[in-house]
């Protein structure tokens, strides 16, 4: 049997840091109220375009691989927050990488995103489509997040990570995989001004307004992953004692606690970031799971378990088992241009912006059909 092993990753966070004091100079907020919330502390800003982010994170999981971008079959992009809709940001790294044999494709499934093109990735090399595969998670919501809400603003940071899937006849890498959508209450979470309903109207990019119902999406985010991970836990017959590390998506510090809990596994067996970099979407889990690889957590022939939680309300738990390999077989020099501005700087060149354009969130309800389609 063919199994798709993880052998190569890396990661690439943007140098200037967003800190909670930070957001207090033009929000109605303060450290210890975010803290109390989120668990968050400092999330990034990034000062060049998501695909570079992608290349750089790629480039690391590659050399770690011990490949190159011509030895490439598979990208797949996983964000919702992409440079462009056409092309696809997928193609964008390919030709970066060199990576000439490749396909590309981008998956959104918002927060989940990474892990939903993981299990895609696995698949298609289990299945012998493809033999090696680079899988990314990346989110640059600085851009389009309505820094006017508290509720949202506090929440997201960007950055990105990658990983290399190789074939492997060896049991390892994704064993278990449990996929699903919470699509009941999709409306809870919503950025109005994004997408093909809002064209030739006064809506303009990066003018959001966002549907966020905090106290229904955690609810639902808790019960999904923590149901998720029970099942997938289940189906490959193992119990919460045998998981040897949690790389959750980190969405919110209470959130990670009560998935922990209920699904039975410690806090000292999970992987924790949100403190650092807050919630990078599609990004999350693979920084962290570079992060846990990079601080020794990640052990050889351990189980590691990847619940997640996003817009749609889509929900995921991937169960992985890793393989002898712990270390890196080699570095890439790519690394980012230097940044010239704060990050504080960077958000308040953007919410000038807003201003100037005298935004006030009008017209950002979606269009009728949109509505009505919904409704059906």
């Amino acid at each position: 049997m063919t199994y798709a092993a993880i052998t190569g990753w890396g990661k690439c966070l943007p140098p200037a840091v967003l800190t909670n004091d930070d957001l207090s100079t033009f929000l109605d907020t303060s450290d210890e109220w975010i803290v109390s919330r989120t668990g968050m502390r400092e999330r990034r800003v990034s000062h060049v375009p998501a695909i570079e982010m992608s290349v750089v994170a790629a480039s690391q999981a590659l050399a770690c691989a011990g490949l190159e971008g011509k030895d490439v079959d598979l990208i797949i992009y996983g964000s919702c927050s992409n440079d462009e809709g056409v092309p696809n940001s997928a193609s964008g790294v390919q030709i970066a990488l060199g990576a000439t044999h490749a396909a590309a494709m981008d998956v959104n499934t918002a927060c989940t995103s990474f892990c939903y093109g993981l299990a895609t990735a696995t698949a298609m090399i289990r299945s012998g489509m493809v033999k090696n595969a680079v899988v990314i998670g990346v989110e640059l919501i600085s851009r389009f997040l309505d820094w006017s809400n508290r509720n949202v603003a506090v929440l997201f940071g960007d950055g990105a990570a990658a990983v290399v899937l190789q074939a492997s006849e060896t049991e390892e890498g994704l064993i278990g995989t449990a996929l699903g959508c919470d699509a009941e209450a999709r409306e809870t979470l919503r950025v109005r001004g994004l997408g093909l309903c809002y064209a030739n109207s006064d809506v303009r990019f990066g003018d959001t307004l966002w549907d966020f119902d905090g106290q229904v999406i955690f609810k639902r985010a808790v019960h999904a992953m923590t149901e998720a991970s029970k099942r997938v836990l289940l189906e490959c017959g193992k119990t919460p004692d045998q998981i040897d590390l949690v790389v959750p998506h980190q969405a919110n510090l209470r959130i990670i606690e009560s998935v922990a809990k209920y699904s039975g596994i410690p806090m000292e067996r999970v992987m924790v970031t949100v403190h650092k970099y807050g919630n990078m979407s599609a990004a999350t889990v693979p920084v962290a799971l570079v992060e846990a690889l990079e601080e020794g957590r990640v052990t050889p022939g351990g189980y590691i378990l990847m619940p997640a939680f996003g817009g749609g309300l889509t929900y995921c738990s991937l169960l992985v088992k890793w393989g002898d390999r712990v270390t890196p077989l080699g570095t890439s020099s790519r690394i980012l241009p230097p940044c010239t501005e704060t990050a504080l700087q960077m958000v308040n060149a953007v919410r000038a912006v807003h201003d100037a354009h005298g935004s006030s969130h009008a017209g950002l309800m979606a269009p009728e059909f949109v509505e009505t389609a919904l409704a059906l």
